[in-house]
């Protein structure tokens, strides 16, 4: 391994990110110049923009029949943008949560999550499971649009604008230049991604680790910058519905979208090895399930609730280093994370939930 393949991975990675950026931009602004509300083009095509590195590397990875890749890179993302986005986030400032996140989108990511682990129970994600699940990413954003013609919030325009520099003029030559985006971005996304999976690959394999772990850390970090970027900002700007939000929105578009579309076109559908079935997918159900307490806590994230989010990310790369290492230590560290770390955090968050708890029983 030479400097040239890390090399070849921060670029695969600046490509990636740049590419979702311009295709977003360019979606976006199509859409409103062919009357698309601001609020549904935040619902799907930005929301959903940011997860395309994701779709693109666990595509190229499932034709590559590199399987650890393309399930890696969609569980270790989801397990990152909720522990890690959103922690890092909430230590910016406590975050705001929707409460349609709490009654619809939050369950319906339980939901999939728990689908996901039903299907990987045989070792395989089949052409049938990926129909499954694009039909249900398909299914979603459907409701997600329909649902939103219904609204009609003059904030999301403003926000909109601020975002991407208002309207355009619906001309043949500002089509043909938005076009131009779109078509430059899914360049920008194909040339990145095959880079970032190829050195991931050589990485992996010069420092004798798995492509599993590779998947689940390097490439899954990566592949969610362009969440990170959004949710960051959004929250700097105060806008902290947005940045909860493009997180469940992209966990949900991961596995039902990318997943979905992965397995299909993989030529023998995605291969999902033991050590997924037994660590990490539970762990990522796990996140999932307890965005519900947190969440319904004062509708709010906290900052002390961002940081255990972010010391539970610190211990489960920890875990897969010391797994991937062979350590001695991962007995004991296991041990620590399981009968005292797990069982407290599951007290600090039922005493959370006792206030809510409360007002909700005098309220009926």
């Amino acid at each position: 391994m030479t400097w040239m393949t890390w090399l070849s991975l921060i670029v695969g990675l600046g490509i990636l990110v740049a590419g979702a950026e311009i295709l977003v931009k360019g979606a976006s602004r199509i859409a409103l110049m062919f009357g698309l509300s601001p609020l549904v083009i935040g619902l799907t095509i930005v929301a959903y923009g940011t997860s395309m590195p994701e779709m693109v590397v666990s595509l190229q990875a499932a034709l590559a029949n590199q399987a650890d890749i393309a399930i890696g890179n969609v569980v270790g993302s989801n397990i990152f943008n909720v522990l890690f986005i959103l922690g890092v986030c909430s230590l910016v400032m406590p975050l705001i949560v929707a409460q349609q996140l709490i009654r619809l989108d939050v369950p319906i990511l339980i939901g999939v999550s728990g689908l996901l682990m039903m299907f990987a129970l045989d070792g395989q994600l089949s052409r049938v499971d990926g129909l499954i699940f694009a039909t249900g990413a398909i299914t979603y954003t459907t409701f997600l649009i329909l649902q939103s013609q219904k609204e009609n919030n003059p904030d999301v325009a403003e926000e909109y604008i601020q975002e991407f520099g208002g309207a355009v003029p619906k001309t043949g030559k500002q089509i043909v230049i938005q076009l131009a985006y779109i078509l430059g971005g899914i360049i920008l996304l194909v040339v990145g991604s095959s880079l970032l999976v190829q050195s991931s690959v050589q990485i992996a394999k010069a420092l004798g680790i798995s492509e599993l772990v590779i998947g689940l850390t390097l490439v899954s970090a990566g592949t969610s910058l362009p969440e990170l970027a959004t949710s960051v900002v959004a929250t700097y700007r105060g806008e902290r519905d947005i940045a909860v939000g493009n997180v469940i929105g992209s966990n949900i578009f991961n596995i039902l979208a990318v997943l979905g579309f992965s397995s299909i076109l993989s030529p023998n559908g995605i291969n999902v090895s033991a050590a997924v079935i037994h660590f990490d997918l539970p762990v990522m159900c796990a996140v999932a399930v307890v965005c519900l307490p947190v969440f319904i806590t004062g509708r709010l994230i906290a900052r002390w609730e961002g940081a255990l989010f972010l010391a539970y990310y610190v211990a489960y790369a920890a875990y897969l280093v010391l797994d991937a290492t062979k350590s001695e230590n991962l007995d004991t560290f296991s041990n620590v994370v399981f009968y005292a770390v797990i069982p407290a955090t599951a007290i600090a968050l039922g005493l959370s939930l006792l206030p809510d708890l409360r007002r909700a029983k005098r309220k009926s």
